[in-house]
């Protein structure tokens, strides 16, 4: 079987042979730029299995774009996690959204708020770890010319068939490795693409909400209602 490592080289491997459209201009894959501390994440927190698998839906511009961790807050990642490592730069980027890597200034909020609550409620990040991992479905940034970001669900049909049909595959292949009790996506359409790839009956499969600021629930307390929505799915703490 393969380790999370393998599986994210087949992954960004597999990703960078697909081809985008306008009004996408550019494609950040932080699995290839972000290598260092995307691997160091998966080594140092991945090992082992699981008792919950958090599935978010691609990376954020100044979160997983900059630091190749999930939600990956630069402070986050680096006071947190102890994670930082050197970031390379995508082949071609976008000039207003530049990858600065771990001096990247701004905060990304909802990994912000997803790893401030794992802090607030676990502590350390072993333990947290220890039950939770947390995954993207799709690794890719999409990017408009205005630096708009894109999100996978707002592609064409035909690129999106094909890019999900990779994301499936991996999402699959990190869930035979993980071996969760509970898969749980982090958002709607995260929870349609792990029921899609994992069928029904493979692993319970749920939903939180999402922790973005355009969600009003959300900024009414993210964290609380989070954590409400998993211990509806019979997640303990």
């Amino acid at each position: 079987m393969k380790s999370l490592v393998q599986l994210s080289r087949t992954l960004s491997r597999a990703v960078g042979k697909l081809d985008f459209s306008d009004p996408v201009t550019h494609v950040y894959n932080p699995l290839a730029y972000a290598r260092r501390p995307h691997e160091l994440y998966l080594e140092r927190f991945g090992a082992g299995h699981k008792e919950v698998v958090l599935v978010g839906m691609n990376p954020g511009p100044f979160g997983m774009a900059q630091t190749g961790v999930p939600f990956g807050d630069v402070q986050f990642v680096r006071n947190w996690m102890g994670i930082e490592a050197r970031v390379e730069r995508p082949t071609s980027e976008h000039p207003k959204r530049p990858v600065l890597g771990f001096d990247c200034k701004r905060s990304e909020v909802s990994g912000s708020r997803l790893w401030g609550w794992a802090r607030s409620r676990f502590g350390s990040p072993d333990a947290f770890f220890s039950r939770f991992f947390v995954v993207n479905y799709c690794p890719l940034v999409f990017l408009e010319t205005t630096g708009r970001n894109r999100t996978p669900d707002k592609l064409p049909a035909k690129e999106r068939q094909a890019l999900q049909s990779v994301c499936d595959q991996a999402l699959r292949s990190a869930v035979d490795i993980l071996r969760p009790k509970h898969v749980v996506g982090v958002g709607v359409w995260a929870t349609k693409r792990a029921s899609a790839a994992l069928g029904e009956g493979a692993v319970p499969i749920g939903t939180v909400l999402h922790p973005s600021p355009a969600s009003p629930r959300a900024n009414r307390g993210w964290a609380e209602q989070a954590e409400s929505d998993l211990r509806g799915l019979g997640i303990k703490f």
